[in-house]
């Protein structure tokens, strides 16, 4: 019997690529020099598509590929697949929920941590030979004992919630509802109410045409001049051209993000900025949650074409 053929959106941890490249026929779009061409090809063979949350699958892609039976998406969000196009034709799409929360969960708090603290900054400080020249770094702002709002208190959201807890912060959340979970935590609806209640507003709900640019202008300016923006959800939550304006006049203090609109290349505006923490998308980067990522993937590639049950599906 032949190997089913998978098209695959980007690269994947080598580990992963041996395995894959063993059961299927492996077809790297990421690596065609012209896509249409590579397309016109193989398209008419492909049963599946692996790809990354970032990549996703578009309809137009679902449309040229009239085999497709699954997709299989490397990471927790599925919004860059056109999941109406998939239910249309009955294709099957599955995710990598769970394992990676706990990690981005962790750079999350990291990065506010970092920020708040000036920790990049003061390590040049000492390098660069401004500890012994200049005398003490300046004074930058504590985290315990302040208030943290937490947008989206799924699973990525209540670990950072409980993370926080241990710095004996005031925690409030906004949500679609109040979560019989979130014990000790505030409940608050309103997103601006949210973020004029915290000192460090995170983002952690998922992205969706309902919540893009949900933290709108009205958001980042009720955070205020004193506040503290932290993204390890989606770009596409955030007002993006409203983030530069307030980090630019100081209207917002400060933000650390790990995601950009037409990431990798981002908007240049951010690198004259020094009141923010850029991170290159890698909350999810540790060896051990990538090696569970990519063998989610492939336990649900596999099972899809065994007949069995998917582990992980989202449609």
């Amino acid at each position: 019997m032949s190997k089913p053929e998978i098209l695959m959106m980007g690269p994947y941890p080598d580990w992963d690529l041996v395995d894959l490249e063993g059961r299927y026929v492996v077809r790297k779009i990421y690596e065609a020099k012209d896509r249409d061409a590579f397309l016109d090809a193989h398209a008419a063979d492909i049963r599946g598509i692996a790809t990354r949350g970032e990549l996703g699958a578009s309809a137009e892609l679902i449309g040229k590929l009239p085999k497709l039976e699954i997709v299989s998406v490397y990471g927790v969000g599925y919004d860059a697949v056109d999941l109406a196009a998939c239910r249309a034709r009955g294709i099957r799409v599955t995710n990598t929920p769970d394992v990676l929360t706990n990690d981005v969960a962790d750079l999350g708090v990291a990065m506010m941590l970092c920020q708040s603290r000036g920790m990049i900054g003061a390590e040049h400080w000492v390098r660069d030979g401004s500890w012994e020249a200049k005398g003490l770094y300046p004074l930058k702002r504590r985290i315990w004992g302040r208030k943290a709002g937490v947008l989206g208190l799924g699973r990525i959201g209540f670990e950072v919630a409980k993370r926080l807890k241990g710095f004996d912060m005031d925690i409030a959340y906004s949500d679609v509802s109040a979560k019989p979970y979130a014990e000790g935590m505030t409940f608050i609806a309103d997103p601006v109410a949210l973020a004029d209640h915290a000192d460090f507003l995170f983002v952690t709900l998922a992205a969706s045409a309902a919540t893009r640019h949900i933290v709108s202008k009205d958001v980042i300016a009720a955070l205020g001049p004193d506040g503290m923006l932290i993204n390890i959800s989606r770009a596409s939550n955030i007002d993006e051209e409203a983030l530069l304006d307030a980090l630019e006049t100081g209207a917002l203090g400060s933000a650390a993000l790990d995601v950009f609109e037409g990431e990798p290349k981002l908007n240049p505006r951010f690198l004259a900025l020094d009141n923010v923490l850029l991170q290159p998308h890698h909350a999810s980067g540790t060896i051990e949650t990538r090696k569970a990522m990519g063998k989610l993937v492939r336990d649900n590639l596999a099972a899809h074409f065994a007949g069995a049950s998917l582990l992980t599906a989202v449609v």
